[in-house]
């Protein structure tokens, strides 16, 4: 959706298909980092889009082994919002939508699946997909494909992708919220369990961390015992756990942690989660999508708009976001494997690692997690031309 918006508004003409009639999904991430929200500044949205119901961190704390902790502080950002955003993706990708709308270059598709790809000579020249009036085909210079983790397209065109592993799998589900209610705290670890907490306003959406494949066997010990832990973890939940009537009520992430060899053939490219699924550490998949979407913009407009789009273009995207990409995945994976690891494999009461410690005795060191998380290690800039809405 942003790379359709900000191809769209350089004059572009784009058709954005989506599977489903509309964006809703409850447990989709919805963090929006200082990065993101730097871009919707340099859009000129910023302001129409902090309007839209949010809920605002400006650090990241948690309690770890029942003692409060502040991990990163992101007040001292260079960015006009020093901030995470907590906003539904769907009202995220609505406001996009509503945005690319205004130019006439935009089409967004709603109810249609793309099942598979087109190509002629050695190139991918569009798509097939299902609607509900029936099949179709959408031709086209060049078919994105940002179908997320279990993509339909990076399937199709038979990329080649390598594993990098996770040792846990998310419950999500959703428990209401009540005035008194602690605040400060994003996530909750003790005893073999982490849970993460989002204030959704009127309600909490909450992530149970899991071992890797454990569903069945939570299941079998039955709906009480998971209360159970919940509230061991976070006592204040425990009052309103029988919000939870049954397992209808709770929603399994597969975590994966990959990436495709190559990202690209002529005709074709994939972005984000298609391109490299990320780990929910940190909460960044949608921040570097986006990333992704900017950097494939700013590259790609000019010679779509020219007629002469080559794989070269397409190799300079993936070269311009393979680093930023590695990077974030190697950091993902190293609190997986040093921290997630250790905790799910424990029942003891914990202590504070050493790291965590330090960010407590010396506040200052909480800008470098801020930095990585809010910013990340390649921030993009829009380079795009902006196009009379009705060009």
């Amino acid at each position: 959706m942003m790379l359709g918006f900000l191809l769209a508004r350089a004059g572009v003409s784009v058709v954005v298909l989506e599977k489903h009639g509309d964006f809703l999904r409850d447990f989709r991430g919805d963090t929006i980092h200082p990065s993101t929200l730097e871009l919707m500044h340099e859009l000129g949205l910023l302001d129409e889009f902090l309007k839209r119901p949010h809920q605002e961190l400006s650090q990241l704390s948690g309690v770890v082994g029942g003692m409060p902790v502040t991990l990163a502080d992101f007040s001292h950002l260079p960015t006009r919002c020093k901030f995470i955003a907590f906003m539904p993706q769907w009202d995220f990708l609505n406001f996009l939508a509503q945005q690319a709308s205004r130019y006439t270059t935009f089409k967004v598709l709603m109810n249609a699946e793309a099942t598979s790809l087109i190509e002629k000579d050695g190139r991918v020249t569009g798509i097939q997909a299902t609607t509900p009036e029936g099949p179709m085909e959408v031709l086209a210079d060049l078919v994105v494909g940002a179908d997320g983790r279990r993509s339909t397209i990076r399937e199709a065109a038979g990329f080649k992708t390598v594993n990098l592993g996770a040792p846990m799998d998310v419950l999500w589900m959703r428990l209401s919220k009540q005035a008194d209610d602690p605040h400060q705290a994003l996530g909750y670890i003790d005893r073999g369990h982490i849970l993460v907490t989002i204030d959704r306003g009127d309600y909490w959406q909450c992530a149970f961390v899991i071992p890797k494949g454990a569903t069945e066997q939570i299941k079998t010990r039955g709906m009480g015992a998971f209360r159970n832990e919940i509230a061991q973890i976070a006592p204040f939940l425990r009052e309103r756990l029988t919000e939870l009537a049954g397992w209808d009520d709770v929603k399994l992430l597969t975590v994966v942690v990959d990436r495709l060899e190559r990202w690209y053939k002529p005709g074709l490219l994939c972005i984000g989660d298609a391109a490299h699924a990320m780990s929910p550490v940190g909460g960044i998949g949608i921040n570097i999508a986006v990333q992704d979407a900017v950097a494939a913009a700013n590259i790609l407009a000019g010679p779509l708009s020219a007629g002469v789009l080559g794989p070269e273009h397409l190799q300079q995207v993936e070269s311009r976001r393979s680093f930023p990409m590695r990077a974030t995945q190697s950091m993902q994976l190293l609190v997986q494997n040093r921290v997630i690891r250790t905790v799910l494999a424990s029942n003891e009461r914990l202590s504070p690692p050493f790291a965590v410690k330090m960010l407590q005795r010396w506040p200052y060191l909480r800008r470098i997690p801020a930095r990585l998380i809010g910013m990340g290690f390649r921030p993009e800039h829009v380079h795009t031309p902006k196009r009379d809405t009705g060009s």
